[in-house]
């Protein structure tokens, strides 16, 4: 796996002393990051929304990197040594996001009893073909070793195995979009779409939502481990550029990042641009029915059809891609190297899954999990439990096999 445990991950950030030469591409990255999104705020049509979306794609690719903000990393880690760090950090996400979404949701629709779903959340239908999707994007997580948006941040740090991850997800979305009219005619276009706030208002639902976090905060964090004490080393640029964040830290800052841009552009997720840039390179190439049933009306992080080069999404994954590799080269982590015959394999296989998964779930654990649980969408819940299943199930069956390493 290119996936270290969180302990080498903070002990391979210690000590580094980053070469000069990387630090000034880390800096000329960072500086065309802020000069792109200027210059596309005062030059492209919907400039500003453009301009944020590389702003808050920039910031996301840098937290995700110095946090190791990653969902499969967390949950191996809790699985194969009971640290609860990585999951901690998830649910201090998931917490902020949900304050913060109910905030906005109060100005926005202040009394959700009306029926009406939350303008352009992430709510999506609830049934056997969500559960399908989450259970094969954990499935895809287990076998490449991330998710789409830990591989997207690995690219950034020359990981072998996240080019074909990337690929393999890209294979995955069309196969999820040859299947989709028979999904949808069978199960989809049936399944409810349940928003907690329709049901419980925005209060239950904060308290209902913040209970079972801390339910779930109260059980790991018995488990958590002292970090070693290294302060007498800590140095403010040091602290923030070289040394790896404590994960509660970017689980604050990832729902932070996440309401700032539901309020201001859409909510988060990373897979709407490469779906749909592959719907548009199957359509041109005939492989795709002409119509995908409903598939443009429904919340997600869907992929709807493109037809302009700049779109927020897009913007938001370059930023994330082009951030992480400024970040890596600043600690001294940008790391590539030549792939294995397995990391090929593994990164195709799991990435198809991964894509299929996201195809059919409409999201993944960024779009879906995160921005839907964070929304009080009920689908977010059922996909995060599908995807645990999927990747604890394929975790332990590939390791039995002897198919998939042990760390």
């Amino acid at each position: 796996m290119n996936s270290p445990s969180i302990a080498q991950a903070q002990s391979s950030a210690t000590g580094i002393t980053p070469s000069p030469s990387a630090v000034a591409v880390a800096v000329f990255i960072a500086a065309a990051l802020f000069a792109a999104a200027a210059w596309i705020d005062a030059r492209a049509d919907n400039g500003p929304t453009l301009a944020l979306s590389l702003v808050l794609g920039s910031a996301f690719g840098f937290v995700l990197q110095r946090s190791r903000f990653c969902f499969f990393c967390a949950f191996r880690e809790w699985l194969d040594e009971r640290n609860p760090a990585g999951i901690l950090a998830i649910l201090a996400a998931l917490a902020v996001g949900l304050a913060g979404y109910a905030v906005i949701f109060g100005a926005w629709l202040p009394d959700p009893s009306t029926g009406r779903l939350a303008p352009d959340a992430f709510i999506g239908p609830v049934g056997p073909v969500l559960i399908l999707g989450g259970v094969a994007f954990g499935a895809g997580m287990a076998i490449s070793g991330s998710c789409v948006s830990a591989h997207l941040y690995r690219l950034g740090e020359g990981s072998p195995t996240a080019p074909f991850a990337l690929i393999g997800t890209a294979v995955g979305f069309i196969l999820g979009f040859l299947a989709w009219n028979s999904l949808y005619l069978g199960s989809v276009s049936a399944a409810p779409v349940i928003w907690l706030p329709n049901h419980i208002g925005y209060a239950g639902t904060l308290i209902g939502s913040l209970a079972v976090l801390a339910l779930l905060a109260l059980v790991l964090i018995r488990h958590l481990r002292a970090r070693p004490d290294h302060a007498a080393e800590i140095r403010p640029i040091y602290s923030v550029f070289v040394r790896r964040w404590p994960g509660w830290l970017g689980g604050l800052a990832v729902g932070a990042i996440g309401t700032v841009a539901y309020l201001r552009v859409a909510p988060l997720g990373v897979t709407a641009e490469l779906s749909g840039r592959a719907r548009q390179g199957a359509t041109a190439a005939g492989l795709l029915p002409e119509r995908l049933l409903g598939l443009d009306t429904l919340r997600g992080c869907a992929a709807l059809a493109r037809d302009v080069l700049l779109t927020p999404n897009g913007l938001f994954v370059a930023g994330l891609i082009l951030a992480s590799l400024a970040a890596a080269l600043a600690a001294g982590q940008f790391r590539p190297a030549p792939p294995t015959s397995s990391q090929v394999l593994r990164g195709l296989i799991g990435g198809i899954l991964l894509g299929f998964g996201a195809m059919v779930a409409l999201g993944c654990s960024i779009g879906t999990l995160l921005s839907g649980i964070m929304a009080g969408a009920l689908s977010g819940w059922v996909f995060a439990i599908a995807m645990l299943a999927g990747l604890v199930a394929t975790l332990r069956i590939g390791r039995r096999l002897s198919l998939l390493p042990k760390a």
